[in-house]
């Protein structure tokens, strides 16, 4: 999939005016079935199966419909098993692109990721209360980069109460398996399937607390696929499979080198020490050359993780990289605007570019998360900052950086947000 893009100076995208905001409409039955049969060819090619669990509890809807987030074969799951149900869907802003009249036809809910939006709830609440459909969100907003579950948003169950209405859940089993974020576009052949079930019915919603409907979401939302792959002995023996698998295991646990790593066909090397690691058929890791470290994705993943953390409690952690920049004002294109300079410390991120005409700081505490992507809209890797005026899409020239840039927000936000908690507690 493409964005249209247009090359113009800082000037002139500065100069236009953000787009407005609109209520979504009532979503197309029509463009609905349209889409239906064009993403079913997707889901031929995965004997794509799928089991409703305890849906008479939630009626004849319009429902909240959760649903997790690890390949773009998501869509055509969740048009599958919705069938028959209207529905809008909360997507990125950045989808109405040059494409907004059908978006919005198809009912779409258009919101900036990771940035906080006034209006969102309220969009919610219209598709549901006044256009009788159902809204289908992704809380995870991002693909997950490891396979399992991308931090969702805290006190959900807030929105949940705003909203009176029975929660589905979507569980998609195989999707990431087939066409992880990493491995370049490259799909295996591997079999998909879901459940559809009522997480929580309207009587639930009413009576339960925020705290209890938080833990139910949150419940449903942990996951681990490449540990489901392991226990249903789901083999993928394409030999690509540990293509770009550099891109989440960036840091070798031997040498401690980052940025040397590469994975290609069915092996992980460090360059730096010279280590590899074979993938097998289940997706499990094990040492060639020397002592295994992990023998699970995830595990390597979560290790980074706490190595971050500890750099930037530290004090050691830095991005600092050239960037091509893209600016994302309105719907008629994705401005190319000039080349400039990311940094990311534990002040936040910093971006300066367009000969000297641009600078946006944001600080930890602006988001949970960040916008992390691989070969997004296939122009490149990207890491997006901003605001709901002006959304800032950074494409590295450093390499390899953009796992870690998320892991480094979300540990540089829960950081901060203790320190304020701690600070107002001394008061």
């Amino acid at each position: 999939m493409k964005i249209k893009t247009k090359t113009i100076s800082y000037e002139e995208a500065a100069a236009l005016p953000s787009a407005e905001h609109q209520k979504p409409h009532k979503p197309s039955g029509l463009l609905a079935g349209i889409a239906r049969l064009a993403l079913g060819g997707e889901l031929k090619q995965t004997d794509f199966t799928y089991e409703k669990i305890d849906m008479e509890k939630a009626g004849n809807g319009p429902w909240l419909v959760l649903m997790n987030h690890s390949s773009f074969t998501d869509l055509a799951v969740a048009f599958k098993v919705l069938k028959g149900h209207p529905f809008s869907i909360v997507c990125t802003s950045d989808a109405l692109v040059g494409k907004e009249w059908l978006m919005r036809t198809l009912g779409c809910i258009p919101t900036r990721k990771f940035v906080s939006d006034m209006t969102l709830i309220a969009d919610m609440d219209h598709v549901l209360h006044k256009n009788n459909a159902s809204v289908l969100m992704y809380p995870e907003a991002g693909y997950s980069l490891d396979g399992t579950t991308t931090r969702i948003p805290k006190r959900i169950g807030i929105l949940v109460k705003r909203l009176k209405v029975p929660v589905v859940m979507i569980t998609a089993y195989g999707a990431f398996t087939r066409d992880p974020l990493y491995n370049n576009l490259q799909k295996r052949n591997v079999k998909v399937s879901a459940t559809m079930k009522c997480l929580l019915s309207e009587e639930e919603v009413e009576s339960l607390k925020i705290r209890q409907l938080d833990e139910i979401i949150e419940d449903a939302f942990t996951l681990d696929y490449f540990k489901w792959q392991e226990e249903n002995e789901v083999r993928v023996t394409e030999a690509f499979r540990a293509d770009g698998l550099h891109r989440i295991l960036y840091k070798c646990p031997h040498c401690m080198a980052e940025g040397s790593t590469e994975g290609k066909g069915t092996k992980w090397i460090c360059h730096e020490c010279g280590t590899e690691y074979e993938m097998d058929e289940l997706g499990r890791l094990k040492a060639v050359n020397a002592e295994t470290k992990f023998t699970h994705i995830p595990d390597w993943f979560a290790w980074e993780r706490e190595q971050t953390r500890q750099q930037i409690i530290d004090g050691t952690y830095l991005l600092d990289t050239d960037c091509d920049i893209a600016i994302l004002k309105d719907t008629k294109a994705l401005y190319m605007v000039g080349k400039g300079r990311l940094r990311h410390d534990s002040n936040g991120f910093v971006l300066d570019g367009c000969e000297g005409k641009l600078h946006y700081e944001q600080s930890p505490s602006a988001s949970y998360s960040v916008n992390s992507d691989y070969y997004w809209y296939e122009i490149g890797d990207i890491v997006s900052i901003g605001t709901n005026d002006c959304l800032y899409f950074c494409f590295p020239k450093k390499a390899n950086i953009v796992a870690k840039t998320r892991l480094a927000a979300e540990e540089m936000y829960i950081l901060a947000k203790n320190d304020k908690k701690e600070a107002n507690q001394e008061k």
